[in-house]
């Protein structure tokens, strides 16, 4: 890339015009595809700023942001490591953008996400977002990080434990059936089920849909479904004990993870 379009698209990436920011972005596109590492690094740190714009003040900025996630993806391995770096600056915004674009860099992000995981982000906030990110990645591969979320769903951090029982249901839609060992697969159901009785009515939500993925995806046997059936009918007061989950959105998902576990359609 010569010296004139690199300084063309510091330029262009330095504009408030969404115009001016698309234009950089597609040279950064085209400039990416013979990139080395360092040139790579670069670029991704020209557009990281971009991340932190917030949607709600700016809408102009949504479709370049969208764009961003997809460039910053297209970099390849070689930002990796910047991205996670970035995930643990704290802006919420920023962490959904860069957990995006980790996740569409696919199965190659997960090692280098595990390893922050386990072995440099302590705190629970940082590790929550990083689940995230896990929770984005669409491959089989994925299945390295369910142990880690199976032990975050049990933590005493509500965000942590949150965020831990969404990304199972999200990892198991990438798992295929058998995929999972059954020691695993039998620790997920476990904490899933526990999770139903949490204080938090989001963690309820997301226990109920991720249990409801668990079905959807062929990781439950015929005698889970069932039962599973039967604790979310109670859920939705259909059971002869009347006495239904209060909170709205745990129902919600209640009635769309019954189509899963119960397809005969019986919903008492």
């Amino acid at each position: 890339m010569s010296e004139e379009t690199y300084r063309t698209i510091r330029e262009l990436l330095a504009s408030h015009d969404p115009a001016d920011l698309q234009r950089g972005l597609a040279l950064v596109r085209e400039a990416a595809r013979e990139a080395g590492p360092e040139l790579c690094g670069q670029l991704c740190d020209m557009i990281l700023p971009l991340f932190y714009i917030d949607p709600l003040d700016h809408p102009e900025h949504m479709p370049v942001i969208e764009e961003a996630i997809h460039v910053v993806a297209g970099l390849g391995e070689a930002v990796i490591s910047t991205l996670i770096q970035n995930l643990e600056m704290g802006d919420v915004k920023a962490q959904m953008a860069i957990a995006s674009a980790l996740g569409w860099m696919g199965a190659r992000a997960i090692d280098p996400l595990l390893v922050e995981y386990t072995s440099t982000c302590p705190e629970p906030s940082c590790r929550a977002f990083l689940l995230y990110a896990l929770g984005k990645i669409k491959s089989p591969e994925i299945v390295k990080a369910v142990p880690i979320a199976i032990a975050a769903a049990r933590s005493a951090e509500l965000e942590l434990r949150d965020t831990a029982t969404r990304a199972l249901g999200k990892f198991v839609e990438s798992i295929p059936p058998g995929g999972l060992a059954e020691d695993v697969r039998q620790a997920m159901l476990e904490v899933l089920l526990h999770n139903l009785g949490d204080y938090s009515p989001g963690v309820r939500a997301k226990a109920v849909r991720s249990l409801g993925k668990m079905a959807r995806y062929g990781h439950l046997t015929g005698r889970e479904r069932w039962e599973l059936a039967a604790r979310l009918r109670r859920i939705l007061g259909l059971d002869e004990q009347f006495e239904w989950d209060r909170a709205y959105v745990v129902r919600k998902e209640a009635q769309e993870a019954l189509l899963h576990a119960d397809p005969s359609g019986f919903r008492g």
